[in-house]
């Protein structure tokens, strides 16, 4: 297995049961939704074989992974096997006592979401009046703690405008960082097909990203199912004269390249299938029938993603491949076919643009 192949950051999906029902849930979340089949015992047993295997980011998440039982029982365990456990939560359910259990089994770092800089926008988006109040709260209570947190933010056309608002409110609020989620139409999100922000207003977002990075000292920023972005960067960089260093972040996903789904992060569900990332359809095998580790090695899915040479369309032709790679969920989700290339660029590779000329 080559060394750029090694999972370097998980998401664990620990149950689907949510109290929110967020317009774009990758997952349907709701409370009816299944808590899953992994007894604490067999969340253990998964949690020893990544541990075995490397040492990543395990983060913690649902579904709303707090209305777990077992939660930091789990949690624990993880941190003793040295792995770098994580949380990610929609906030309501934070106390001062969850804040205690945090410190206690040594969260390195929660996130929040937030996806609007008032009630009125993020509510709307999470379906639930009250949501935003809930961030505010458990933003305070992090602070009160000294749990390090970040936010989470995604964006439709439905909250678009408010981007750069709801950056200032994820720094006044104490964030160490503010990733910036372009929304892939899987789960509940495939209801919205229709407010996927334009390819165009999707270019122009990440040029605002880029210049607002470049200034920025206080909070660290990363656009996430964005992979474009890391075509972007050099392009402007290169356009103005500038070598443009990027801070790096201590709970990296491992890569200096856009989409990195199988090839550093995976996604576990709550059933114990293993999936490229968190918004792929597809399943690579299940964790409960075969061991992780051959899995990550050995499943077609897998493979196919990091064979680069092997993507298609614009994608395939494209100078920026090794750097962007496209996202190949949503290259899924729009063509059904992973392989394919990105539905939301538009970016044209200097081949196809010989070729349209000759």
């Amino acid at each position: 297995m080559a060394e750029e192949f090694v999972p370097k950051w998980i998401a664990w999906e620990t149950t689907q049961r949510c109290n929110l029902k967020c317009v774009h849930c990758r997952c349907s979340s709701e409370m009816t939704s299944s808590e899953g089949d992994f007894t604490t015992e067999e969340g253990k047993k998964l949690l020893k074989e990544i541990a075995d295997f490397s040492k990543p980011v395990v983060v913690l998440s649902g579904g709303e992974p707090l209305m777990r039982p077992d939660i930091f029982e789990l949690a624990e365990y993880g941190t003793s096997l040295g792995l770098r456990m994580c949380m990610a939560t929609n906030g309501s359910l934070v106390t001062d006592e969850v804040c205690e259990k945090m410190k206690k089994a040594d969260i390195k770092m929660v996130s929040l979401s937030l996806d609007g800089s008032c009630a009125e926008v993020h509510d709307d988006f999470r379906q639930c009046p009250g949501a935003f109040e809930g961030v505010m709260k458990a933003a305070e209570l992090f602070r009160k703690h000294g749990q390090k947190f970040l936010i989470n933010s995604s964006f439709t056309k439905r909250n678009q405008t408010d981007i750069a608002a709801t950056f200032k409110v994820a720094k006044s609020i104490g964030a160490t960082a503010w990733y910036m989620f372009m929304i892939v139409p899987t789960g509940r999100g495939e209801d919205i097909m229709s407010e996927l922000i334009s390819k165009e207003d999707y270019e122009e977002i990440l040029d605002w990203h880029y210049h607002q990075e470049k200034n920025e000292d206080d909070i660290l920023m990363r656009p996430t199912c964005a992979p474009h972005y890391y075509r972007i960067v050099p392009q402007k960089a290169k356009a103005e004269g500038e070598k443009f260093e990027r801070r790096s972040l201590t709970f990296s996903t491992g890569g200096g390249k856009g989409c990195i789904a199988a090839q550093t992060i995976c996604l576990i569900d709550c059933f114990g299938n293993l999936k490229p990332c968190s918004y792929f359809h597809r399943t690579a095998g299940n964790v409960k029938e075969t061991p992780f580790k051959e899995l990550w090695e050995n499943s077609e899915i897998f493979k196919d993603l990091r064979d680069f040479k092997a993507y298609k369309g614009k994608c395939g032709e494209c100078e920026y491949l090794n750097v962007c790679g496209g996202c190949r969920a949503r290259a899924d989700a729009v063509y059904g076919d992973y392989m394919e290339e990105e539905p939301f660029c538009n970016y044209v590779p200097i081949k196809v643009q010989r070729k349209q000329k000759d």
